[in-house]
């Protein structure tokens, strides 16, 4: 899906290098230089979690030159990074010289996802959808300029890359990423959008803010989002929002198919329905 968030892979695709390479790569490391002079700011914690980030699909395994290439962070202060994370059981090295993360480090982003209800109860519903529609469901929050996928029932890979709980999609392109977009105050929507790299992942992606903003107003009439092949080839995909009791935008639920086999009629007349009654029980939960 083009979309907010299609997880799903189209056949392998001749290209060396698909569309949406790269768009599983680690957040950027957060800048610490707005943080000095505040004595609440940890240091230390800081680059420790930059260091976790600076790992990514393409890169699980790096050297300690990598890291500081990739952070900013002189080659000592990652070492010292490195050396905690490996006594807490975060990270670990077979040869003290490339380094990859561990297991334990998912308790970081489980705390999170197990301390949410919507996304402790969105499973069986998601999983409902996808068999009815015989495609690939998500539910995705808005972090930024990106979204995050909170949960995920996969049918079917339709994109060149995997994507599950964690991932990260760029929001100006994906269904699930304009519904969160739409729903935000006019002053942090223009501070998100002065933000946004416009990357062009396809000749049908918009990259401009003036026509993004455009589709966004028409995304909020509408009450649902739809991508044709803007994040990669073959790729489309419907989202509709999750609103909290107080009728604001906490999640958007997707659904991705292949273009081949699923038309923008197919999404508006047969998913939107399904789409939308899920989108209702998922309200439920956030009561």
């Amino acid at each position: 899906m083009p979309g907010a968030g299609s997880s799903l892979s189209v056949r392998k695709q001749s290209r060396t290098q698909p569309a949406s390479a790269g768009l599983l790569e680690a957040a950027p490391s957060p800048s610490l230089q707005g943080a000095c002079g505040d004595p609440n700011f940890m240091t230390s914690l800081a680059r420790g979690l930059a260091v976790i980030q600076a790992f990514s699909q393409s890169k699980r395994q790096q050297t300690i030159s990598q890291i500081s290439s990739k952070t900013g962070f002189s080659r000592a202060a990652v070492r010292r990074c490195l050396y905690t994370l490996a006594k807490l059981g975060f990270a670990g090295s077979d040869d003290n010289r490339h380094f990859h993360l561990r297991p334990r480090v998912l308790t970081l982003g489980h705390s999170y996802i197990s301390s949410m209800p919507l996304a402790v109860a969105a499973q069986p519903v998601l999983e409902h959808v996808s068999h009815v529609l015989h495609e690939s469901c998500s539910i995705a929050t808005l972090d930024g300029p990106e979204i995050v996928y909170i949960a995920r029932a996969n049918v079917t890979r339709i994109m060149s890359i995997d994507l599950g709980v964690g991932s990260r999609l760029p929001a100006f392109c994906t269904s699930m990423g304009r519904i969160l977009l739409a729903d935000l105050p006019p002053d942090k929507l223009e501070e998100l959008l002065a933000n946004v790299e416009f990357k062009r992942y396809t000749e049908r992606t918009v990259a401009n803010a003036e026509r993004l903003r455009q589709i966004l107003r028409l995304v909020q009439r509408n009450g649902y989002s739809f991508v044709d092949q803007e994040l990669e080839h073959g790729l489309r995909s419907l989202a509709v929002p999750i609103r909290n009791p107080t009728g604001k935008v906490v999640a958007a639920l997707n659904v991705g198919a292949h273009a081949q086999r699923i038309s923008l009629q197919d999404l508006l007349t047969r998913f939107l329905p399904h789409l939308k009654a899920a989108a209702q029980e998922l309200c439920m939960f956030l009561k």
